[in-house]
Order: C-alpha cells, then sequence, then structure tokens
C-alpha cells in the first residue's frame, strides 16, 4: 500500500491505514488544504473549482468526498463527472473556474487513485504550490464555512463536446481531408473515459470506429499502461478487422499511442514525433521533450530547422520549458502531447487529430510513416523500491561511476554513451525507479536497461 506527493500530485492506493494510503481521511485533508491555499493566494468573492474524474472503481467515491469538501469549505462545485484529464483543463479555462482537480490515477492500475490539482490557467499547480499545500494540510491549517456560506455543486453537462469542438476548430487539424480518407480504425480506451471522448472526435472526423473495451467501467482489462506488452489483443483485432491502424489511451486520456495496420506498435514514444513532424511541417518552431524521450525527436526538430529542447520529467517541467522556449509543440515519450494552440496540457484527443491529418495529407499507411523516421530502440524497465532503499544515494553512486561520459543530473542521472543513452530516476507516480535505455537496436536497447538494473540491484 503507498501514498505518493509530487509534481504529479497525490497519488496512492485505496484503502488500509491513513497517511500511509489514499483514504478517505487523506482526500479530506489534502483537498481542504488545497481549498485553503487557493483563499490564500486568489482574491474573489465567490470560488468556483472544476472537478472531473476518469472511470476507476474508486472515483465515484473519491470525488464524492472531493465534492462534499469543497462544499464545506465554501466553494461552489463545477461538476464535470466522468471527463478527461484534458477536458477538466479546458474546462477550467472556458467555465473561468478559480482552479481545477482531477480524480484519476493515469496509467496506475485499478487500486489506486489519485489527485491532481491545476491553477486558474487549467495547469498543473507549480511545485511551489504543491508544497504548500501539503504542509497545510499536514498541519490542519483550516477553516470551514458556516452554515450560511457553505458552497454548492453545479453539474456541468457536455464539455466533452466542448473540447472535441475545440479540437475540430484548430488551424492545423484539416477535417475535409481525414473525412475524405474515410478511415477505419479499432480503439483501446481500457473501459475508462477514453471510450466516450474519442469517438466522439473520430466520427465528427468521419472515421468508422471498432471499439475494444469502450464502456467506462473502471474495469481494467489489461495492464491500462499503453505499452506493447499489454496490447496484443488491439493487435488482434487491427488485423483482424482490416483497419487503417489502432489507438489506445491511458484511463484519463492524456497518453496515446498507436498500433499499424500490421498489427505492430508504432511505438508510444513516436506519437509525439509523428504530431510534431506534422505541425513543424506547417509552421516553424522548437520541441521540447523530457529526458525520458527518445532523440528522434530533435532529429525530425531539426529536419525542419527548429531547435530542440529537454526538460525534466513531469508535465510541469516540461509545459515550462516549452512557454521558456516558445515551442510550437511538445510532450513526453510516453504518449504525451501538448499543444499550446489549445492549451498547456497533455491531450490524447488533440494527438489523434494531428495524427490523421498527418496520414490525410501525406497518403501513408502507418507502417510507413514509422519506417521513414530515424530508426531508435527504446526499452523501459523498473527496480521496485524496498523502504530500507535510499534511492538518492544510489542515483549518486551510478553518477560518480559514470562521471567520465559527463552525466546529465537534472531529473536522476542520465548517461550518453557513443550510440546510446540510459535515464535513472525515482518514478512520480509509483514506488520504482525507472530504467530508460534507447540505443540503435532493439537488443542494445534491452541489454543495457538490463546491464543499470542489475547495477542498481547489486548497488544497493
Amino acid at each position: 500500500m503507498t501514498l505518493i506527493k509530487s509534481i504529479s500530485g497525490i497519488r496512492g492506493t485505496i484503502g488500509g491505514a491513513p497517511s500511509e494510503n489514499l483514504t478517505p481521511f487523506d482526500i479530506v485533508s489534502f483537498v481542504s488544504g488545497f481549498a485553503s491555499w487557493l483563499k490564500s493566494n486568489v482574491k474573489a468573492n465567490h470560488y468556483k473549482v472544476v472537478v472531473g474524474r476518469d472511470a476507476r472503481i474508486s472515483g465515484a467515491m473519491v470525488q464524492s468526498l472531493v465534492n462534499q469538501t469543497l462544499v464545506g469549505c465554501g466553494i461552489e462545485v463545477l461538476d464535470l463527472d466522468l471527463s478527461t484529464t484534458p477536458t477538466v483543463e479546458l474546462a477550467v479555462i472556458d467555465l473561468k473556474a478559480h482552479a481545477g482537480i482531477i480524480i484519476t490515477a493515469s496509467h496506475n492500475p485499478k487500486t489506486w487513485n489519485a489527485l491532481k490539482f491545476l491553477n486558474s490557467d487549467g495547469e498543473v499547480i507549480d511545485a511551489k504550490s504543491g508544497a504548500e499545500i501539503l504542509s497545510i494540510a499536514q498541519r490542519k491549517d483550516f477553516n470551514y464555512a458556516n452554515v450560511d456560506e457553505l458552497g454548492k455543486i453545479t453539474p456541468v453537462k457536455n464539455m466533452m463536446e466542448s473540447h472535441v469542438a475545440r479540437v475540430l476548430a484548430l488551424s492545423m487539424v484539416d477535417v475535409n481531408a481525414i473525412k475524405e480518407k474515410r478511415f477505419k480504425v479499432v480503439l483501446d480506451a481500457v473501459n475508462s473515459t477514453g471510450g466516450i471522448a474519442v469517438p466522439l472526435l473520430l466520427e465528427a472526423l468521419g472515421v468508422q470506429v471498432i471499439r475494444l473495451y469502450c464502456e467506462p467501467t473502471g474495469l481494467f482489462p489489461h495492464n491500462p499502461e499503453p505499452l506493447k506488452e499489454h496490447l496484443s489483443e488491439l493487435s488482434e483485432k487491427v488485423v483482424e478487422e482490416k483497419a487503417d491502424f489502432g489507438i489506445v489511451v491511458d484511463p484519463d486520456v492524456d497518453r496515446l499511442a498507436f498500433v499499424d495496420e500490421t498489427g505492430e506498435m508504432f511505438g508510444e514514444e513516436y506519437t509525439l514525433v509523428a504530431c510534431a513532424d506534422y505541425v513543424l511541417s506547417q509552421t516553424s518552431g522548437n520541441t521540447v521533450s523530457n529526458l525520458s524521450s527518445t532523440r528522434a525527436l530533435a532529429d525530425v526538430t531539426e529536419v525542419h530547422g527548429g531547435t530542440y529542447f529537454s526538460s525534466a520529467v513531469g508535465e510541469l517541467n516540461v509545459v515550462e520549458k516549452m512557454k521558456a522556449v516558445n515551442a510550437v509543440i511538445g510532450g513526453e515519450g510516453n504518449g504525451g502531447i501538448i499543444y499550446p494552440e489549445l492549451h498547456y496540457g497533455r491531450d490524447a484527443l488533440v494527438g489523434i487529430a494531428l495524427f490523421l491529418s498527418l496520414l490525410s495529407k501525406n497518403d501513408m499507411k502507418v507502417a510507413a510513416l514509422k519506417a521513414s523516421y530515424p530508426n531508435y530502440f527504446m526499452s523501459k524497465a523498473k527496480v521496485v523500491l524496498s523502504p530500507d532503499m535510499d534511492v538518492d544515494r544510489l542515483l549518486l553512486k551510478i553518477k560518480e561511476q559514470y562521471q567520465d561520459k559527463n552525466p546529465t543530473t537534472i531529473d536522476g542521472v542520465k548517461i550518453h554513451f557513443e550510440k546510446a543513452w540510459v535515464h535513472l530516476r525515482k518514478s512520480n507516480t509509483e514506488p520504482i525507479i525507472r530504467v530508460y535505455t534507447e540505443a540503435e537496436s532493439q537488443t542494445a536497447a534491452d541489454s543495457l536497461a538490463e546491464r543499470f538494473t542489475t547495477e542498481l540491484e547489486t548497488l544497493n
């Protein structure tokens, strides 16, 4: 059982003892801290906070606690109920709310849930604000509203439809070209809210949708992280249906991956590469991804005359870097697309629309598109943390051992070899050390990941 506090929000397993898991007690405490922080930092006569959730089993329970805690703090809740993370982010802006709370554990298994806090721009709050909220919650430094000043819950409908309309209106999305192609796709939405939102977009674009796990029950049919080893059924269905490609999103629809017409993974790392390739072909500019992302984005950016920049892992860090360098597109190698013309948040819907526009304009099959990009191979491993594991000490030892490689230490340790790299970092969302590698072959990438996983375990 686990409770993790990071720039990715408050994330933990449901049940168990308070302060060790995400229990009702912890939910009320953190939301109360958030409400207190909001009132201290934003001046208003009447506070409004947007709340939405993915479809995981614990979602309704958690949202009830969140909503009623905000009411008890004298705040009006704009209740989206079932939603997607990017929809909530856009709703904060569109509804002129003072903040937002997304209830989702993203790609984590069904036993987890989380609270992600947003500012008035619909963006993840910065690290300083997050630390303040944690401090307030720990001190229980909050006061609740008296009976005459209680907040209320206002249901808000059709925000996913509004989100889709915003995507369709983007100048970079060629609706007519997509409709002419009459694509046929298979969609795996892991029985969460992508099963609602993604078909709305695809059908508006004239795409025939074969639904696979699109009922928002929260009963994930497989591990919800969109990795190759979890998507064999999607691959088989694409081939069986003779579809143009397959789409998979995570439970809150901020990560996106594709399967080509042969059933092979396009690769979640290449989702951003393809979308950036398309955007840069239409407008000049810079790109950003995190340190754990493929170097193929840098290659593609340079081909188009732009400059590539890297950031620490985490949406907040990527967004900060994008704003600093005025990037036209960015995101994370896990399939997260951030397109500022819409909003500064990872959004699978805009990623799908950009990808379809690229395919339509280039008149290419997905397999041929992948073959046109620099061919790098990644491996992603993990080392599970034990209670006595000193992560900082382990990473310092690795850094010292490879000092001659001038390792990057912005976020964990990244070591560059002649034709490969390895990035070791403590996860913001799980009690693990992530081991990411990239090389010129899958064998080399896997071997490098195995080597450093063993080194970490040996050092511990």
